[in-house]
């Protein structure tokens, strides 16, 4: 058996290795390291992928979200609500813009943010709603596009985890993740669904005033060199990076397919194991279907019910299989966001996730031995008396 990887990046380059190494050796020998043809050409194909007017590429998810803000004009004090439990990028731009982070609860099942929490958080100085696409499905965005239609508030997703899911409305309408509300912002790190070999982000959005401003910000403010038209930043995806991403973009339903295999084999092993609840899938999908598109299994996270969870993971990684906690601690108890506001009460499900969850390899070069060997392997530990 191969040796099992969280995500195996180097069996994925394989596939693709002749395409990017010609291309970074075009960009080598044209020194178009910046805004070079690569990212442009990347550009306009994820635009006609994601069937988006306009996508802007910067230099990572962080830088995105932050961009995202920055563009819709939010000012020091307006209240951005986002959820509790997801990786700290999400609240982290909120507070260095001098905004308000409001932390709510998620959903027990899907782990996306929870509607309800999200009705009772909106005051008068509500600006903005972050929804976080967890582990790669998209939050409810029916209900939170009627939310913010009704106060009057922008929509920013967080697309890091689901660039390639599809989501499908209460209309039947379907659509990509990170393209439905106001703007969208994702990641292209390494590990990500559509990962680069460095550092890479990009901003979405369907809006021709806002897309003007990013472009704008992500390039010092500049819209004409040495002219300073906005406060801008300096992020930008180098051309290396976006020439990785076109050699995987072609590649990325095949990537997300793979996945979805994956989870469907795992889930399978799992059914009807006592004390592990398998992810749960949402969009008319019951269980995790053979025609399923809305989960991309960014990571593929259990539930361990037992109050053994930290024994599993020491028990996996002696047995050779790496897993990941995602996320111990969450955002309302972390110290740089402690806040009088937070009635740890008021996070129930957040705080039973972060004892449950963890996350098993996942990623396009699982193969059957390997899943069968962790499956086997995660039984074992939860049926041993």
């Amino acid at each position: 058996m191969k040796k099992i990887q969280m995500v195996d990046l180097g069996g994925q380059y394989q596939e693709i290795k002749e395409q990017v190494n010609n291309s970074i050796e075009k960009i080598l020998e044209s020194s178009a390291f910046i805004n070079g043809p690569e990212v442009h050409g990347f550009q306009k194909e994820l635009e006609e992928y994601l069937d988006i007017k306009y996508v802007i590429p910067c230099a990572n998810g962080t830088d995105a979200l932050q961009i995202a803000m920055m563009g819709l004009g939010l000012k020091p004090g307006d209240e951005v609500i986002t959820a509790d439990f997801t990786f700290a990028a999400t609240v982290e731009v909120i507070a260095l813009l001098q905004l308000t982070p409001v932390l709510v609860d998620v959903d027990r099942e899907t782990f996306n943010i929870d509607i309800e929490a999200v009705k009772k958080a909106i005051t008068p100085k509500t600006k903005a709603i972050v929804p976080v696409h967890l582990f790669g499905q998209c939050a409810d965005m029916d209900a939170i596009m009627d939310l913010a239609k009704e106060h009057n508030l922008y929509v920013i997703e967080d697309n890091a985890q689901a660039i390639g899911a599809k989501y499908l409305s209460k209309s039947g309408k379907k659509q990509m993740a990170g393209t439905i509300g106001h703007i969208g912002a994702t990641s292209f790190f390494p590990s990500k669904n559509l990962g680069c070999y460095g550092d890479g982000g990009a901003i979405f959005t369907n809006d021709d005033k806002l897309a003007h401003t990013i472009r704008g910000i992500v390039n010092h403010g500049m819209y004409e060199r040495y002219h300073h038209d906005v406060v801008g930043v300096n992020s930008r995806l180098d051309s290396i990076q976006a020439a990785v991403l076109r050699a995987k973009l072609p590649k990325l339903d095949g990537y997300c397919e793979a996945r979805r295999t994956a989870a469907r084999k795992y889930s399978n092993a799992f059914a009807g194991q006592q004390h592990i609840i398998v992810p749960k899938t949402v969009n008319n999908c019951d269980g995790i279907c053979d025609t399923c598109d809305c989960h991309v299994f960014h990571q593929y996270t259990l539930r361990i019910t037992n109050g053994k969870r930290d024994d599993l993971v020491t028990f996996l990684n002696d047995a050779g299989i790496p897993c990941g906690v995602y996320y111990p601690i969450p955002l309302h108890k972390q110290k740089a966001y402690l806040d009088e506001r937070y009635d740890d009460n008021d996070f129930p499900v957040t705080n039973l996730l972060v004892k449950e969850v963890v996350s098993l390899p996942m990623h396009t070069e699982l193969d059957d031995e390997q899943i069968d060997y962790i499956t086997k392997k995660v039984i074992e530990f939860v049926n041993a008396k």
